[in-house]
């Protein structure tokens, strides 16, 4: 896949979710060094304004928006925001996201699953409609979502997890996350096919088993490698697929998942 520069139009704008920490900050960072400047979406004002501080010592344009994506006024606040500030953004990474419960679905309560939808999915299409008319002002727009294999159907159902994390015929089970990042796939190929006619890709992103809070830390790659993927699919060239899941298992271009 060719990747288009984040500066071939000007000065780009980049918005990533959940920014202050984990794989949101190193997206962040890695878009950030490619040029332009990145809007650092954050629920915990003090611990995006160090995120932010950290990334300005690197050079970087970074600018703190406070931003709770399970809100409607914060992200009416921070889409007016960027409209005051920006006259495009070229970038969305809807990063902020939930883990759920490491239980049995026959022993999760709903009120988990709720929680999970309401970040999960809900706040990726809150988000994403906010900002949706500045994103079409950009010549190369690209919105990446981080989702999971955990979130493939057919891969759940043959218990096969193409990135490798998890060995033949086993596939954790969890109702809460699984199912939300599900519904997130279908949010991903919907928007997708709206905006199929516009400069618009929007694609999904496994960055792959991750140390994050999320995990509690278990996971094998860094933060930085997880970035990767969903970088890639951010700065994708004109020629670039959309409507699709892209997950990290080591090659250069990662590979590609079924939904």
């Amino acid at each position: 896949m060719s990747a288009k520069s984040l500066n071939s139009a000007g000065s780009p704008v980049a918005l990533v979710t959940g920014a202050n920490k984990g794989i949101g900050f190193a997206v962040a960072r890695e878009l950030g060094l490619l040029g332009g400047t990145v809007y650092l979406g954050a629920r915990d004002a003090a611990r995006g304004e160090s995120a932010g501080r950290a990334l300005r010592a690197e050079g970087i344009d970074a600018q703190v928006l406070a931003l709770d994506v399970t809100d409607d006024a914060s992200v009416a606040r921070a889409a007016g925001r960027l409209a005051d500030e920006v006259e495009r953004l070229d970038v969305l990474v809807n990063n902020a996201g939930v883990a759920g419960p490491e239980v049995l679905p026959s022993e999760t309560p709903v009120a988990e699953v709720r929680a999970a939808y309401e970040t999960n999915v809900f706040g990726v299409v809150r988000v994403t409609n906010a900002v949706l008319p500045l994103l079409r002002r950009s010549p190369a727009g690209r919105i990446v979502n981080m989702s999971s294999v955990l979130g493939s159907l057919a891969h759940g159902a043959a218990k096969d997890d193409p990135t490798g994390v998890f060995p033949p015929g086993v596939f954790p089970a969890l109702l809460a996350y699984n199912t939300s990042k599900a519904a997130l796939n279908a949010v991903t190929v919907t928007y997708a096919n709206e905006l199929r006619d516009t400069a618009i890709l929007v694609n999904a992103a496994e960055p792959g088993f991750v140390a994050t809070d999320l995990n509690g830390h278990r996971g094998r790659l860094t933060a930085r490698q997880g970035a990767r993927i969903p970088v890639l699919l951010a700065t994708l060239g004109d020629d670039g697929p959309t409507g699709t899941f892209r997950a990290e298992d080591g090659t250069p271009d990662g590979v590609e998942l079924a939904w």
